[in-house]
């Protein structure tokens, strides 16, 4: 089971959030699991940088951190202990299957949760139907970066593949990021981030990659 010995609730929480990959408020939390992650619980998922929690008025939002999303990945593949219930156990057997399938089909976590109410995204049809948008994206890049593997920004190469729809775009760049075929990661300096910049941004566990790169 799991090696960090956390509670059915704390496991529970992670997973919720996991569910929403987004930040959840407490009272919208409470609505999903039953419960608000407050006091040692969500004091020891932030220690543990499972979870990272922002004061909302007088209440808290969390999500999940990239450790956090790397303990779901891990605990889906876990086997049961022995003193959970009859119905965590069941449910621990199908985690199984689960894992065991998105490692078959090379998947990651982050291809299969996404926020949906993120407002960045579209269900614009695709365009230019049978062509390889892998290969265009590597194009783009190619036409951007001074050199292999220099890092340029997605907000540069959108612009350049205008008539791909969005949410396309993004499953592409998920697809080719999971299988190690680009590198992706956040802006350091956020503070240089501009509107832009933020909007064109892919959320991938947990956080936003404004940077791609191509070896």
């Amino acid at each position: 089971m799991a090696r960090d010995d956390l509670s059915g609730r704390e496991r529970a929480a992670l997973f919720a959030l996991l569910s929403q990959a987004r930040k959840v408020p407490n009272q919208e939390l409470k609505e999903l699991i039953g419960f608000p992650l407050v006091g040692p619980e969500r004091r020891r998922l932030n220690n543990r940088k499972y979870v990272e929690s922002e004061k909302q008025g007088r209440s808290f939002a969390h999500e999940l951190t990239d450790a956090g999303w790397h303990w779901c990945a891990e605990e889906l593949a876990a086997v049961p202990a022995g003193r959970e219930t009859s119905l965590e156990r069941a449910h621990y057997l199908v985690f199984g299957v689960f894992a065991r399938y998105m490692s078959a089909n090379e998947l990651s976590l982050a291809d299969v949760f996404s926020d949906s109410s993120d407002p960045r995204r579209d269900d614009r049809p695709a365009v230019g139907d049978g062509m390889d948008m892998a290969a265009r994206v590597e194009a783009g890049y190619r036409a951007l970066a001074p050199a292999s593997g220099e890092f340029v920004k997605l907000l540069d190469l959108r612009l350049r593949l205008a008539d791909i729809a969005r949410g396309d775009l993004d499953s592409v760049l998920a697809l080719m990021f999971t299988k190690q075929r680009i590198n992706l990661i956040p802006e350091s300096h956020q503070q240089s981030l501009s509107t832009a910049d933020r909007e064109s941004a892919l959320r991938i566990g947990g956080e936003y990659k404004h940077l791609i790169s191509i070896g």
